[in-house]
This record gives structure tokens, C-alpha cells and sequence, in this order.
């Protein structure tokens, strides 16, 4: 009997050096911060209204775990997902369109499509995809011009644009928290006391993304946007202007974070979410 105890015990131990030396590429951890395997986490987040992928740029795992959900979500809800993203301004949504009924060669969106630099390595993989599968592809995100003017002037500046131009941001009078940690630490980003505008910036990219996605679903949609992190960390940007549209929205917040060590991250050090995306810090860079 005694033997039997000792391999046991022998057997738990090596199980327990092997899972730490395991080289995980990430892990998911749900708002309890308890593991999940991908098939759980995607049957969770397939009964929203609204995901919010909340990802890093520059991340490989992120990028390609975008496309492996949009592509699990797609058999499952087939037509009803919806896609958007930060990485698309407004105003360009006609060349979007044009591209993705194969009205245009790829030549020329992405001539005119104000792309980011790492759009062929991470962007292009869902825009295909979205193609191919006849899926809607919102391009969500205030024109770059008008977050530049609000830096400069303001929110209230933003009264002064042609009623044309207004039709690429959220209807004005944009309401701003500045008490919201997602506006307030930008305030004391670098460790200097920022300008209210910089923050206001980030505000109306935030309510601009949320006005497009309401304005792109509707009861039955599966809507799932990409965007960086901090636009929906502790349910707030992004998130916090949807719940004014429609309180009763079901979002799923997804977050994504590199950690040392993806067996023990600090978990304290989190930001709310309802899904947590854990990459390796040494995990190579798009760019």
C-alpha cells in the first residue's frame, strides 16, 4: 500500500514540474480568473450582443486567436456576426463595402483604405475572411483628423464641422467622464499632468466606435469588435458608452495581457474583464 501512495505522490510531483515547465504560448482565465479551454469560452461569449476583443497590437497570439474566434463564432452563429474594428475609420466604410462585394481590387482598397502599417500581417487575415464568408465588416473608428482636432480644440469644437462630417462621429453633444479611470489615468499619464483634450481624444474614438456598433446591431447580431485593450478595460471606453445607448446590452469584455509567466500572473494587477487573454512577455512582435 505504502508504494502505491509513494508513486502517486511521485506522480503528482512530476505532473506538477511539467505543467510549470510547460511553454505555453496563452492561456484563458474567465472574470473569476479561473482557467477556461477555448471551446468553453467560446460557447460563453457566442450568447452576447456585443464582444469586445480587447487586444495588443503588436501581438502574434492575439492576432491569430481573433481569427480562430471569428471563424469558430462563424459556424456557429453563421449569419448573424457582424465584425468591426478600431483599425477602420468611418468614412472609409463605402470602400470597405465595395471591397468586400468584390466591386474593387485589393490594389485599391488598400491604396485608399488608410491602413495600418501592420494591416497585411494582422488585419488582413479577418478582412479576407469576412469576405469570403459574406460577413459585414463595420469600419467603427472616428476619423483620425477629427480625434487630432478634438486634441487640439476640444470636444465642444467638434460643433463646428459640416453636418457631412458629423456623419462619421457619434452625435454631438459627446458626453465626457473625466472621473472614469480610463480618461482619468490618461490625465496623469508619463507622470505629468496631461491636457483635458488628450484625454477627450481618446473619448471620442471610445463613444464613436460604440455609436457604430449600435448602429450596425440589432436583436439576434452577434457584433464582435476588435480593438485595443485600454478602449475596453474594466468595462469602460467602448463599453461605457454602449451601456448608455442600451443598458441592458450583453457584452463580453475580452482582455488581453502579457504576463511573465502565464502559469502564476499576478492576477491582482488585472483590469476587470470577463475574459482574460494571458500571453507570454517574451512572446515575439508583429512590429
Amino acid at each position: 500500500m505504502k508504494k502505491y501512495i509513494f508513486i502517486f505522490i511521485l506522480s503528482l510531483f512530476f505532473g506538477a514540474i511539467y505543467a510549470q515547465s510547460d511553454k505555453k504560448a496563452y492561456r484563458i482565465l474567465d472574470e473569476a480568473k479561473k482557467e477556461v479551454k477555448w471551446n468553453d469560452f467560446v460557447n460563453v461569449v457566442q450568447k452576447a450582443d456585443v464582444i469586445l476583443f480587447g487586444e495588443l497590437h503588436n501581438n502574434p497570439i492575439v492576432h491569430w486567436l481573433e481569427y480562430e474566434l471569428t471563424k469558430d463564432l462563424q459556424k456557429k452563429v453563421g449569419g448573424r456576426l457582424v465584425l468591426g474594428a478600431e483599425m477602420f475609420e468611418a468614412d472609409n466604410q463605402l470602400i470597405m463595402d465595395e471591397y468586400l462585394g468584390d466591386l474593387i481590387k485589393q490594389k485599391n482598397f488598400e491604396e485608399e483604405m488608410r491602413l495600418w502599417n501592420n494591416y497585411s500581417t494582422d488585419y488582413k487575415p479577418l478582412v479576407e475572411f469576412a469576405k469570403e464568408k459574406n460577413i459585414r465588416f463595420v469600419a467603427t473608428n472616428v476619423p483620425r483628423r477629427y480625434a487630432a482636432y478634438v486634441h487640439a480644440k476640444g470636444l465642444d469644437a467638434l460643433q463646428k464641422l459640416s453636418e457631412d462630417a458629423k456623419k462619421y462621429i457619434a452625435p454631438l453633444p459627446i458626453v465626457f467622464d473625466s472621473t472614469l479611470a480610463c480618461y482619468k489615468n490618461m490625465l496623469n499619464m508619463s507622470g505629468h499632468k496631461a491636457s483635458i483634450t488628450f484625454a477627450q481624444a481618446q473619448a471620442i474614438k471610445d463613444a464613436t466606435m460604440a455609436y457604430f456598433i449600435m448602429k450596425n446591431w440589432k436583436p439576434g447580431i452577434l457584433f464582435l469588435h476588435f480593438n485595443g485593450a485600454y478602449h475596453s478595460d474594466n468595462f469602460e471606453g467602448i463599453g461605457w458608452y454602449l451601456r448608455k445607448a442600451k443598458p441592458d446590452l450583453k457584452i463580453q469584455v475580452i482582455t488581453s495581457i502579457e504576463v511573465d509567466d502565464v502559469n502564476q500572473p499576478d492576477v491582482n494587477e488585472f483590469p476587470k474583464a470577463s475574459f482574460y487573454l494571458l500571453i507570454p512577455t517574451s512572446m515575439t512582435k508583429t512590429y
